[in-house]
């Protein structure tokens, strides 16, 4: 059974907009910038990061964090849920969140990132990750069976002030692949050790994109997977989202 397609939820009257048409001045502002300004306002500040018109009954799409809302033009109702296309079954609304997710191959700072060649290295794949994360360290072992790519690690140590000096010294190993490896699938710690390092870059690199949670896995056409997959699922998403 679908779940959770296009629940009308009706403000209450604490919330209510009560269909409030707000002035334009001089007709300049656009219906857009009208329920972005008003929705902020009567939601107490709430940030909203962008409206857009939907082809989907005239509903706009209000867009909080990595949360999609629906109104109509009166900001009468907002509609909370999935809109699904009746004919292909496709999740309109996971499609786009997907597409706003994503993150440019091309802007990847990959110097930032140690890089590791297993095979032709063909295909590539980036991967936030933290050394004490116990996710990443699961999909190190299902990433150890993938061959024939190219993996950029960009060290996100967001768990603990460990977690720093872990990545730290990683970064600082005469071989980042090989300390990394050893920490990750058989707990050795590299010896720590000094040198200037990306890793504040990552965590701004990290908010910027709203990174949330590691591993968070980048693919060659944008997509972002957050959380560990299995290597099979891998596999299907590096030959599918090659360039």
């Amino acid at each position: 059974m679908l779940k959770r397609i296009l629940v009308l939820v009706l403000l209450c009257p604490v919330l209510a907009l009560a269909q409030a048409q707000v002035a334009e001045p001089a007709g300049k502002l656009t219906a857009e910038t009208i329920i972005k300004r008003t929705l902020e306002g009567r939601l107490g500040g709430v940030k909203i990061d962008g409206v857009a018109k939907t082809p989907y009954l005239g509903l706009f799409e209000v867009r909080m964090g990595s949360e999609i809302l629906y109104t109509d033009e009166k900001m009468a109702y907002i509609f909370s849920g999935n809109i699904i296309d009746a004919k292909s079954m496709q999740n309109l609304t996971e499609k786009r969140l997907q597409d706003l997710s994503a993150i440019k191959w091309g802007d990847l700072p990959l110097a930032s990132a140690f890089k590791t060649v297993r095979g032709s290295g063909k295909r590539v794949l980036a991967v936030f990750s933290d050394p004490n994360c116990p996710y990443c360290k699961r999909f190190e072992k299902d990433l150890a069976k993938v061959d024939d790519v190219t993996i950029y690690t960009f060290l996100y140590p967001i768990l603990s002030q460990d977690s720093h000096e872990k990545s730290k010294a990683v970064w600082c190993a005469a071989d980042k692949s090989k300390a990394w490896s050893e920490l990750m699938l058989n707990g050795t710690v590299p010896a720590a050790a000094r040198c200037d390092t990306p890793i504040d870059k990552n965590m701004e690199l990290g908010r910027k994109y709203r990174v949330t949670g590691t591993p968070t896995l980048v693919f060659a056409n944008g997509e972002r997977v957050p959380g560990a997959i299995p290597a099979e699922q891998l596999e299907k998403l590096l030959t599918q989202n090659g360039k």
